[in-house]
């Protein structure tokens, strides 16, 4: 109740206008063109499909190479954590940003941006799988048995399944990410989508849609386990050519270009200037946060009225799987793509980014929480729906939507930031605005601050989290 006071009394400050003149008329045109794709007017869909998986696939598959060795000591280092969670803070499209600049429009730039990331992911949640084993096992071992003999015997295979199921979890999202890199350039799926919709080509775009959402809903099929050496060794081939890496230009980059030069002289007068001559840095940190909280706010409020439509306590068979579709359709939705969709309808402001973050989260936060709900036996014959919905299922499910939606708390703020290559004034409008001008220095100052703002956000929301609230597992969704 205190963050929705709180996004009551600042929303009069968010700039939430609507700047087109006809918002429904594109509407229906949009509609239109999800209900009747041109299927004829795609040019090489399956190569742009392929591509989407190869850098999806390959990028999990390095974000695991580099992320499982520093699960092991994740527990035992501070340094460990530290920078896994810098590297996780930064969203896969800031990442391909900074890429871009040193390896051009490859592959090399749309896998190192989701290896990167990932790396830091996959550390923290097989730390936390593994921690989780029973210890009975381990003490069972012969004594004088070693670390990795301990990890072998009796830690991995009770862990197994788990980070089997968090990779093939993973990699989903890898999918979606994947597309958004089109965002930035690079040729997946999502770059024949942007130019689809910024065109108004909407029956070609809603063809290219229908193929995304074929694309993850047939997942269970072409992913599996037996065919990703194939798909792995098809990937290869899709990903080339690879580009020339200059080790000079490389070290420069990293060394002299994203520093500012007054730092590097060891000027501090000149580098309390450069900071007051960064543009609109407080006005870009404030609608930061103001989009987070509003938001996450939004989530809940999102969640809280659409998880009843998937519950079978509610409706009839008809509803459900209406509200089940509902469900699937915005949360395998990126937001990226939720949120370009909404600025051609409603103009550039927060409208459209905060539109795009309420519904996809909350549609996430809504299925687990209805698949919560459906394990639950009511004790109370004879209610009502609405008084079945009050006094028996919600109080009991709440805890959990909260603790996830504080759990999303640290991804919206992510999402946030990158909603400003939109043209949404974030903190990623200037870090774009940053890259396009060549002012590396100010773009990787400005990606650090938002690595800062999200680690803080995730400290604060693992303090405000319900510790004892039923959560799903999270290698299962």
């Amino acid at each position: 109740m205190g963050l929705v006071a709180l996004a009551v009394l600042l929303v009069p400050f968010a700039d939430l206008a609507i700047h087109t003149r006809d918002p429904w008329g594109e509407l229906g045109r949009m509609v239109a063109g999800l209900a009747w794709p041109a299927w004829g007017a795609l040019e090489s869909p399956f190569t742009a499909l392929g591509l989407t998986v190869a850098v999806a696939l390959w990028g999990t598959l390095a974000g695991v190479v580099l992320g499982f060795p520093l699960a092991l000591l994740f527990a035992h280092s501070r340094l460990v954590r530290a920078g896994c969670a810098f590297v996780r803070s930064i969203h896969e499209l800031f990442w391909a940003l900074l890429f871009l600049q040193v390896f051009g429009l490859s592959a090399l730039t749309a896998l190192a941006a989701l290896a990167i990331p990932y790396a830091g992911i996959f550390a923290k949640v097989y730390a936390e799988i593994l921690e989780q084993t029973p210890r009975a096992p381990r003490d069972a071992l012969p004594p004088g048995s070693g670390r990795l003999a301990r990890f072998v015997y009796a830690e991995l295979p009770l862990a197994w399944a788990q980070l089997a199921a968090y990779t093939r979890y993973r990699f989903e999202c890898g999918l979606r990410a994947s597309v958004l890199l089109g965002f930035v350039g690079l040729p997946t799926l999502g770059f024949h989508l942007e130019t689809a919709f910024r065109e108004g080509r909407y029956h070609e775009a809603g063809a290219l849609l229908w193929l995304f959402y074929l694309l993850i809903a047939s997942l269970p099929w072409w992913g599996h386990k037996r065919l990703i050496p194939l798909l792995l060794v098809g990937g290869v081939w899709l990903l080339g050519p690879w580009p020339n890496v200059d080790g000079a230009l490389l070290w420069r980059f990293v060394s002299e270009d994203i520093w500012p030069a007054a730092l590097l002289a060891g000027d501090w007068a000149g580098v309390l200037e450069w900071l007051v001559r960064i543009p609109a840095l407080g006005p870009a940190i404030g609608n930061t946060l103001l989009l987070g909280l509003l938001g996450s706010v939004g989530a809940l409020l999102v969640a809280l009225v659409l998880w009843p439509l998937a519950s079978r306590h509610f409706g009839n068979r008809a509803t459900r799987l209406a509200g089940h579709g509902v469900l699937i359709f915005l949360r395998s939705t990126p937001e990226l793509m939720l949120a370009f969709v909404f600025l051609l309808l409603l103009g550039p402001s927060l409208l459209p980014a905060w539109l795009a973050l309420a519904l996809h989260n909350g549609a996430l936060i809504a299925f687990l929480v209805a698949r919560h709900a459906d394990a639950i036996t009511p004790g109370m014959p004879g209610l009502t729906a609405s008084g079945r919905l009050a006094y028996e299922l919600l109080p009991r499910v709440y805890p959990g939507l909260l603790a996830l939606l504080y759990y999303r708390a640290e991804v919206i703020l992510r999402e946030t930031a990158i909603l400003g290559m939109l043209g949404v004034a974030t903190l990623g409008f200037y870090i774009e605005e940053g890259f396009d001008y060549l002012m590396f220095d100010v773009a990787f100052f400005l990606l650090l601050i938002t690595a800062a703002l999200n680690i803080a956000v995730d400290a604060l929301s693992r303090r405000l989290r319900p510790r004892e609230a039923p959560l799903d597992d999270p290698c299962i969704r």
